[in-house]
């Protein structure tokens, strides 16, 4: 039962995230990547910092505290979440939102191997099945021109996107012990602040009020709420299998897309679906037997 608790707050997460695509797809026309990203991520920190004050004048709770052990995590964490959004924002301002939406499944590829040859943590063998399905799905929509096979740069850097957090994922993993809305506020502060000063140091910052209120409004809770319930789930699923239960949201995102924008994908779109749709099946029903890879 207490497993499927932590499940639950996996899946939340994914469907939390799926929102951010298609609605910084359109907050795009008014803002620039750069200074969204850094909205999205300070969004995340201030909501969830009044969500904490709330929390603490009710409630008493018994996280361990920081110490100097948690710091290179903390800040590779913080570094990795300034360098994520602002990749995944600029792909998004060249590709089609429902292909981005998609390709964020590549984030089981990078969490799951970073975590096997890295961190040492155990891949079943449907997962594997899943990476590779996830991998050739992930390079269908990344290829703009198949007569020359030219890849598609803004699907690059969303790819690269995802792989920078697959490593942050891992990197949170190591605070996922202590409070996680603790850990949210750090990164949601500290990263979108980093974010902000590169937005008004390359003069990319604008002041559209509404936009403005929109994009920390969005990243409170695609970002803030839904990074909150991730942390919680990694304490008692680990960072491998949390990262195949989020892999709900690129579905949800892709099909939200569509319905926003009334697009019509291509062929390829679709076999990448399919092949995304059966991988993560794969990742989330994965044995319960554990074998040790490598």
């Amino acid at each position: 039962m207490k497993m499927n608790k932590y499940i639950i707050f996996a899946i939340l997460a994914a469907v939390l995230y799926a929102i951010s695509t298609p609605i910084a797809k359109i907050v795009l026309d008014t803002l620039s990547p750069i200074f969204i990203a850094s909205l999205l991520y300070f969004g995340a920190g201030l909501g969830m910092m009044i969500v904490g004050y709330i929390r603490n004048k009710y409630t008493k709770t018994n996280y361990k505290q920081f110490t100097k052990e948690e710091l290179p995590a903390i800040i590779g964490m913080i570094v990795l979440d300034v360098v994520a959004p602002i990749l995944l924002m600029i792909g998004l301002s060249t590709s089609h939102p429902e292909n981005v939406s998609l390709l964020n499944n590549f984030e089981i590829v990078a969490t799951s191997l970073i975590a096997l040859f890295i961190f040492k943590e155990v891949i079943p063998a449907r997962l594997r099945l899943a990476i590779v399905l996830v991998t050739i799905a992930s390079m269908l929509l990344s290829v703009e021109d198949f007569s020359a096979f030219r890849f598609s740069f803004g699907s690059i850097l969303v790819l690269l996107a995802t792989i920078s957090w697959g490593l942050e994922n891992n990197l949170t993993r190591k605070l996922s012990f202590f409070d996680p809305l603790k850990v949210v506020v750090i990164k949601g502060i500290f990263s979108g602040l980093t974010s902000l000063v590169i937005a008004f140091v390359l003069g990319v910052a604008e002041f559209d009020i509404i936009m403005i209120l929109i994009t920390l409004l969005l990243g409170f809770v695609a970002y803030g709420l839904s990074i909150f319930f991730y942390v919680t789930a990694q304490k008692e699923l680990g960072a491998a299998k949390t990262s195949t239960f989020y892999a709900y949201a690129p579905f949800v995102g892709a099909i939200l897309s569509l319905i926003i924008f009334l697009e019509t994908p291509d062929i390829t779109f679709y076999i990448a679906f399919a092949l995304m749709a059966i991988g993560t099946y794969f990742a989330t029903t994965s044995n319960k037997k554990k074998k040790v890879i490598g």
